[in-house]
């Protein structure tokens, strides 16, 4: 698939710029775009998150994230000044993955002559000393950096979420923890699960749908797809785990004929990580995963996803293409457009379901 396949323009005005509790509504208040598959067409429907039950079958399992957010965005020096340090992925021994910005609303590379750290700059992120090692190969915007020091300490101490320049007002971490956040990791929130509350899950339950969890510790947002080939694109590893009590509930519903429905593209990514073709079936496994889900990879295990509303050249919007089609997602995204959906972690709902026919 050529990069220009994933080109669209969203309108700066359906950026959400809040947590919906800003502008009066309830976590589970936004709104919900139900796309499916419509005799040779796409039917959309439009409802409120809080209603996902009723567009729900009994038996279906709902797989979520259990990863929490942490404060990941440190205030940093160097021999080039100031900058932000946001924190990505830790790989053990106080070495991390991160992404230097001058601040929230400009990235490293915004100023082609000067970065905000080079190779072996001694730098002081969050009240510690560390190296800045090299950057990641294909991927110029994240560099390793070696710390001297607690980086969880600093993080509880200094950190705040990270947040990009579209968010006016930037809320506290508890604005970026899920109803199912049980395991700090994640260096953005698994955003997909943010308008699940209790009164959802109580609605769930009622209707008889399952759920199960993974784990899967994610990494800065979405990578913008530099290579002229999407699938050409490099990823990062990231960290995920899959229970065995989870890839039993996902093997008996797919032989049973229930359908499997991830909450989230971090939880498709941990799904087809664990995948065994020899078997067929889903594993339990943990480790690092570096599975890059495109449209000529395909993806296995689920007949649906519950997501939000991604952004044009973006490694999510390719698997989106993945799951069902390029152009089943691009009619999703021009009702979206003409329906006025928000984008972002605080943004709209989008279940897109049934195209496994």
């Amino acid at each position: 698939m050529n990069r220009t396949d994933l080109l669209f323009h969203r309108p700066e005005t359906l950026a959400a710029t809040a947590p919906p509790e800003t502008r009066g509504l309830a976590r589970d208040e936004i709104r919900l775009m139900i796309s499916t598959p419509a005799n040779g067409t796409f039917r959309h429907q439009h409802a409120q998150f809080l209603n996902l039950a009723e567009y729900l079958n009994p038996g279906d399992l709902l797989v979520v994230n259990e990863s929490a957010t942490l404060p990941a965005s440190l205030p940093a020096y160097g021999p080039q000044g100031t900058f932000l340090l946001n924190l990505s992925t830790d790989y053990g021994n106080h070495l991390w993955l991160t992404e230097p910005r001058w601040n929230s609303a400009t990235p490293g590379n915004a100023c082609p002559d000067v970065f905000p750290v080079r190779t072996g700059d001694l730098i002081e992120a969050g009240g510690l000393r560390a190296r800045v090692i090299v950057p990641f190969p294909g991927l110029p915007r994240l560099w390793f950096v070696q710390f001297e020091g607690n980086v969880h300490a600093a993080m509880k101490q200094f950190g705040r979420p990270i947040v990009y320049g579209y968010i006016e007002n930037p809320p506290g971490l508890d604005s970026y923890q899920t109803i199912f956040a049980t395991t700090p990791g994640s260096a953005e929130m698994p955003s997909a699960a943010r308008p699940f509350t209790r009164r959802v899950l109580d609605s769930l339950t009622v209707r008889g749908v399952k759920i199960a969890p993974i784990l899967l510790h994610t990494g800065v947002s979405s990578l913008e797809v530099e290579t002229d080939i999407v699938e050409e694109h490099p990823l990062y590893p990231e960290p995920f785990w899959v229970p065995g009590d989870t890839a039993r509930a996902v093997n008996a519903a797919r032989a049973e004929g229930r359908r499997v429905i991830a909450i989230g593209t971090t939880v498709v990514r941990a799904l087809e990580s664990a995948w065994d073709a020899c078997s067929q079936k889903v594993r339990s496994v943990s480790g690092f995963t570096r599975v890059y889900i495109h449209p000529q990879r395909g993806v296995h295990v689920v007949d649906g996803l519950l997501t939000g509303m991604h952004d044009p050249v973006t490694s999510h919007l390719a698997m989106l293409y993945a799951i069902a089609g390029k152009e089943f997602i691009q009619d999703a995204y021009r009702e979206a457009f003409e329906q006025g959906y928000l984008w972002h972690e605080f943004g709209d709902s989008h279940l897109v379901i049934g195209f496994r026919g």
